[in-house]
């Protein structure tokens, strides 16, 4: 299928940037976590180990997803959306655990949430354009 997108180009632009700060902020995560393992383990347990692991692997989920709605599948901009939808809820019930996560990953993972919230948005608006645009072909 043709990249033609019209409008949904800027939208898939924005969710391209909201995808790659996702990616920069779960790198971060990894590096700060590496640094932390060996100066202030107390920050690093193994649930903050887990929990970015796991949010990590959904990054590179979203970035191949992302390349495939660039390319026209509007499947593709669905899935981004149930992706952000399921980090959003995951990170805000994890953020809310009393004692499992340290303080600085809790603000992370709300940042995070609000982060996606915004994706979903978008790509929400992205997918209906898409659809409206597939029916009127």
């Amino acid at each position: 299928m043709a990249n033609n997108m019209g409008r949904d180009g800027a939208s898939l632009g924005a969710v391209g940037m909201l995808v790659t700060v996702y990616v920069v902020g779960m790198v971060a995560t990894i590096a700060a976590l590496a640094v932390l393992t060996s100066t202030a383990p107390t920050q690093a347990t193994d649930e903050a180990w887990g929990h970015a692991v796991i949010v990590t692997v959904l990054a590179t989920v979203l970035l191949l997803r992302l390349r495939s709605a660039r390319a026209g599948s509007v499947g593709a901009v669905r899935a981004i959306g149930v992706i952000a939808a399921v980090l959003l809820v995951v990170n805000l019930v994890e953020a809310a655990l009393p004692g499992v996560f340290p303080g600085w990953m809790r603000v992370e993972m709300v940042a995070i949430a609000v982060l996606m919230a915004a994706l979903l948005v978008l790509a929400l608006r992205s997918a209906r354009r898409a659809r409206t645009r597939q029916e009127n072909t």
